[in-house]
């Protein structure tokens, strides 16, 4: 028999389950009095992908110049031989502790530099002092991996400039355009092997300045020289860049990266491409390359230090080779040159530049300081007898 306490006790639990209920239904017609705000679904989402990459109008640019030049740009290897290591003893044997190990030498090679192709039968050209080193063996890799021997090398005696010959057939030159009629703020793109080690990187920037004058090489091998009417790009150059083309929007080579300013940032050099063109104008089947020669090193002097010294502007004579057109004309080591032809030399026109366009036979006027004195004299320009070389592995 349920007594009074208990139908109480029942009562009130049947209370609390019906006013839990109610209040869950109560929530319930709430939320949907106030429904939340509705997630758009995206159109998008079940669709196939595009199968092109879209690509900005302000970077398709870039990208039609890399696609048209990376085929024509190489990379620029060196192999060396290890000397045999000492002979060593061998005391792991225990019939003979003291059996000498063999040595053996070891190839090892090296990505230092690039270039690019000028000739479908495998000309290149690269910087002159990244193969300086005639006894070792150079090797170009090609944009896709292949590697051919460097047969020929001809250092341009002017210029930091080499042209390499490999056996090649069918290769990709690239187009020279026309470093003359270059702005200041134009695009550029850069392309090589930076740090020997990155092959085919890709950078690009603007024409930062022009008609620079910089020292080139480096000079634990004694290849610097003083380069001038030359090209500056804040596209980035680094070690290994060098030897590679710069090249504008129309995927021309304008130019030859051949150095870096290491005390600042984005701060790149190129040689002007029609030095280039110049040098290859003059090469003839014999591979020689004809080219008109003085036979003096020299530094340009600049205003402020000619000011500084009661000197005149010019070029200062810094040696001058036995048995060239500049000895047999008389030229003296610290002579300053100041004018040929009438035309006055500086920075902007130095020697290599006023001779640029004279055949070898022809003859010169040269108007140089001396002691104090001016005096004139006359050159006849020879050539330098270089001739390319032939490489043996």
């Amino acid at each position: 028999m349920i007594t009074i306490r208990r139908k109480t006790a029942i009562l009130i639990t049947l209370l609390i389950i019906a006013i839990f209920f109610a209040n869950d239904a109560i929530l319930l017609n709430w939320g949907n009095l106030f429904p939340a705000p509705a997630i758009p679904v995206n159109q998008g989402t079940n669709q196939t992908r595009p199968s092109t990459i879209q690509v900005a109008p302000e970077d398709s640019v870039i990208v039609d110049v890399v696609k048209k030049t990376l085929p024509g740009v190489v990379t620029i290897g060196v192999k060396t031989t290890t000397a045999p290591s000492p002979p060593q003893v061998n005391p792991f044997n225990p019939f003979s502790f003291f059996q000498i190990r063999p040595s053996q030498s070891q190839t090892v090679e090296q990505n230092i530099a690039s270039g690019f192709i000028v000739s479908p039968d495998g000309m290149i050209i690269t910087n002159k002092h990244v193969v300086a080193d005639s006894t070792v063996a150079y090797e170009v890799i090609t944009s896709n991996g292949q590697k051919y021997a460097v047969t020929k090398i001809y250092r341009d005696p002017l210029n930091d400039i080499a042209v390499l010959k490999i056996n090649g057939s069918n290769l990709t030159p690239l187009p020279l355009g026309d470093s003359s009629n270059l702005v200041l703020g134009q695009t550029v793109v850069a392309i090589g092997t930076p740090l020997g080690e990155f092959r085919n990187t890709v950078t690009h920037g603007i024409i930062s300045g022009l008609g620079r004058g910089i020292q080139a090489g480096t000079p634990f091998q004694g290849e610097v020289e003083q380069l001038n009417n030359i090209i500056q790009t804040d596209a980035a150059i680094n070690p290994g860049n060098s030897g590679g083309p710069l090249i504008n929007a129309n995927s021309q080579v304008i130019g030859v990266n051949t150095a870096l300013d290491v005390s600042g940032e984005n701060i790149g050099f190129a040689i002007p491409v029609n030095v280039v063109k110049t040098v290859l104008n003059r090469f003839n089947s014999t591979g020689q390359f004809n080219q008109p020669f003085v036979g003096i090193r020299y530094s340009i002097i600049t205003p402020g230090i000619a000011a500084n010294n009661n000197i005149p502007q010019g070029a200062y004579v810094e040696s001058v080779v036995g048995g060239s057109p500049a000895a047999k004309a008389g030229i003296q080591i610290h002579d300053i040159i100041t004018k040929i032809d009438g035309q006055p030399v500086d920075a902007s026109h130095d020697i290599s530049q006023l001779i640029t366009g004279k055949k070898i036979g022809d003859k010169i006027t040269v108007e140089l300081w001396r002691n104090g004195k001016m005096q004139t004299l006359n050159i006849t320009l020879g050539t330098s007898g270089t001739f390319a070389v032939e490489v043996h592995h």
